[in-house]
């Protein structure tokens, strides 16, 4: 089975970590979000895989190439104006049509069972089956109504409390049958939730529960909680043996200097320098290359990697984009971000979501926010 991973978007809900960066290459736990979704298609037995895409295309190419590395072949697709979801599938037709195939969602962290999820799709015979996840809050999703067999009986777009009789919601993993494609219009924009899936319900569309983690990335308040999710491996990933017991992952050689503190869980990136009286942690990812010096703290944020932060920083439930620095005595926190290769003088205070774009420079004492 092959499977095509939707990584068109343009991430405008993480600006300004994607207006340099595709969304599908923002680093999760520093590596690329989307490699996690090959790794786990690598891992049930799936060994060719297509990119639709269609935002910042040549980040994804040059970092992936042919796949080899990854233990998979990779074929590119870019679509020349934005197509949905099925729209974007069709655009692949030609690489995928040959059999049943998987499509993902690029920006769904999920440790889903696909193995299962396939042979539940060929158990039913089905035209379709759409992986469906239980959610707290129904009201902020398309529900999916279904049978007891699991047959899909209808759909239900962000309804009221009293609306309510599910709480599964599609979780943007499907497997289906290639004759889908004579439902999908060619070379027009198209969705599966609101034409294809529609079109399918009696006809062989079935829903399967699971209760497996699920997170969409697209906020920067989900992309900082997909990070503690990983930190306390309430997800599975290719991350998790490195944390072992004491939840300190080191991904190569570090330089911590004595008395310096690190608080689990935390995870520090190769060639990270850390210095005498810092700390780091609890909660805490901080990428390759990084410079931390005395008196500094970084706890429940991100440091992407080449960030610098000079003497007596703190950065708090925030996030700093890769080549950063953040001068002497400033505050970051309350989900603000820092955009690639801003440079944050000293004496600033960055609160309240405050989001500084890429290579602005943020002159001594100029912000108290």
């Amino acid at each position: 089975m092959k499977a095509v991973i939707l990584v068109g978007g343009q991430g405008t809900r993480l600006r300004p970590l994607t207006l340099t960066t595709p969304k599908p290459m923002v680093p999760l736990a520093n590596k690329p979000f989307v490699s996690y979704v090959l790794e786990r298609l690598r891992d049930h037995g799936i060994s060719e895989v297509v990119f639709s895409m269609g935002y910042l295309p040549d980040g994804i190419k040059s970092y992936f190439g042919d796949g080899s590395d990854f233990g998979l072949k990779v074929t590119y697709v870019t679509e020349d104006r934005p197509l949905g979801t099925a729209g974007a599938v069709k655009n692949v037709e030609e690489y995928v049509r040959d059999g049943d195939f998987l499509v993902l969602n690029g920006d769904i962290l999920t440790d889903l069972d696909l193995r299962s999820l396939i042979d539940y799709h060929n158990s039913k015979d089905a035209v379709g089956t759409i992986a469906l996840t239980p959610v707290e809050d129904p009201t902020a999703y398309g529900l999916v109504r279904t049978g007891e067999d699991g047959a899909v009986l209808g759909f239900l777009e962000k309804p009221s409390w009293d609306q309510i009789n599910t709480n599964l919601i599609n979780a943007g993993t499907y497997v289906l049958k290639s004759e889908v494609f004579d439902l999908i219009p060619p070379g027009r924009e198209y969705s599966f939730e609101r034409g294809v899936f529609p079109q399918l319900v009696g006809k062989g569309l079935y829903g399967y529960r699971s209760d497996s983690y699920w997170m969409d990335i697209g906020t920067p308040e989900k992309y900082l909680q997909a990070h503690y999710d990983i930190l306390e491996k309430n997800v599975e990933t290719s991350v998790s043996d490195c944390l072992d017991q004491d939840f300190v992952c080191m991904q190569g050689e570090v330089h911590l200097e004595a008395g310096a503190k690190l608080v689990p869980p935390v995870i520090i990136g190769e060639g990270c320098v850390i210095k005498a009286g810092a700390r780091v942690g609890r909660m805490a990812i901080i990428g390759a290359g990084c410079t931390i010096e005395s008196g500094s703290v970084v706890e429940e944020s991100i440091l992407q990697e080449g960030c610098t932060l000079e003497e007596n920083v703190v950065v708090r439930h925030s996030i700093i984009a890769r080549g950063a620095s953040v001068g002497k005595g400033t505050i970051v926190a309350g989900g603000a971000i820092i955009g690639e290769g801003a440079r944050v003088e000293g004496d600033n205070i960055l609160t309240n979501h405050v989001r500084i774009y890429p290579g602005t420079v943020i002159r001594e004492g100029s912000i108290k926010f």
